[in-house]
């Protein structure tokens, strides 16, 4: 899941030299996504994990060999368009899966759930810092489309290992016709995450095409994963921090303290000039996002009942990509007429509407700080 962002980006722009077109594919990708991981997770909830995983991967192994090929052998770009449209159709939150087994072993001990998802965030922030590592060596020094190739591999296998694991998998939840439990969109609480998680997605995107670009500009392709790899640190060392406190202030207290503190950070990326300027600036905004996230689930976690747990975190992360449609188009147009420089500019724009978009939901968040 760490490498596949960022291989996308290598092998579109090495196909058609665009960031422009890179980013309308990724956010055509993003909206398919949008659709596809609720209907998965709901899937997931009815009729099993395991079940599900064994239906989704095979699938999205075989389409994604398929896009590969289209671009490798430049395909016409609309084939592009249909490839990626199925290949994200067949994909699934895993996070969400494990964060729900999670939830169903520690149901009895909140403190330890916090723990639990701070413990998630710093095993994400670790593929963070060594994907796109890999995947740029992969891409720079093998051939562009072996990034995703060896992502594909990664995923396969840590599917199979996932899914032999019996202990942990919560039963499934047929849907109760008599009793049916209203829609996950339509508990405002999970309105109220959506949207700010929507705008950080739109951060994450521009973050990422940024620097992408930056790295180019430079004439340091070979060093983007190291510019990803300080960020993700930077999350990392904060996701380990998180989890050893005992948090007396909820999930909504402190989803709103790390956001602001996440905007505050992201005021170094205006002074940014050189490469070493930026490898600093992304550390420290690291240091807010695994928080933020753990954050984010917990409020969203806390308002559904069990049965709804793995759809409702899909909803939450399906925010992100929603954000990030838009911002990938608006900054690879940026990127492709102003710079890299310019698209500095968007992630801080990003949370900066995020906290004003919130706004109508003031009292929803009130109303969630004040619960136990």
């Amino acid at each position: 899941m760490s490498m596949d962002a960022l291989a996308l980006i290598f092998i579109v722009y090495h196909a058609s030299h665009s960031y422009t077109l890179a980013g309308i594919l990724a956010a055509v990708g993003e909206m398919v996504v949008m659709i596809a991981l609720p209907f998965w997770a709901r899937t997931a909830d009815r009729i099993g994990q395991r079940r599900t995983l064994t239906m989704v991967i095979p699938a999205r192994a075989i389409f994604l060999i398929i896009f590969v090929l289209l671009l490798t052998y430049h395909a016409p770009t609309w084939t592009w368009f249909l490839s990626i449209i199925t290949v994200e159709a067949s994909v699934i939150n895993a996070g969400g899966l494990v964060r729900r087994r999670w939830g169903w072993v520690l149901k009895e001990d909140r403190d330890l759930l916090n723990t639990a998802y701070s413990y998630e965030g710093l095993m994400d922030e670790f593929i963070f810092i060594f994907g796109p590592v890999i995947a740029t060596f992969c891409a720079t020094l093998i051939a562009p489309a072996s990034a995703l190739l060896v992502g594909l591999v990664f995923m396969v296998a840590g599917s199979i290992v996932f899914a032999s694991q019996k202990d942990s998998e919560p039963p499934p939840h047929p849907r109760n016709e008599e009793k049916p439990h209203p829609a996950v969109l339509r508990n405002r609480a999970i309105q109220a995450v959506m949207l700010p998680v929507a705008f950080l997605g739109a951060f994450f995107s521009a973050v990422g095409l940024v620097v992408v670009a930056f790295a180019r500009e430079h004439d340091a392709v070979g060093r983007t994963g190291v510019l990803l790899a300080a960020w993700a640190f930077g999350s990392a060392i904060a996701a380990f921090v998180n989890g050893s406190i005992k948090w007396k202030k909820n999930y909504a207290h402190r989803f709103w303290i790390f956001f602001f503190a996440l905007i505050s950070l992201s005021t170094p990326f205006l002074f940014v000039t050189n490469f070493t300027f930026l490898i600093i600036a992304l550390f420290l905004n690291g240091l807010a996002i695994a928080p933020l996230m753990v954050a984010a689930y917990g409020v969203a976690e806390s308002v559904v009942p069990q049965e709804q747990v793995t759809e409702t975190l899909a909803w939450v992360f399906i925010a992100l990509p929603i954000g990030g449609a838009v911002a990938s188009s608006l900054t690879g147009w940026v990127i492709d007429r102003y710079g890299a420089d310019a698209g500095l500019i968007i992630p801080l724009a990003s949370l900066t509407c995020g906290l004003f978009a919130s706004l109508p939901y003031f009292r929803t968040w009130n109303r969630l700080r004040s619960a136990s």
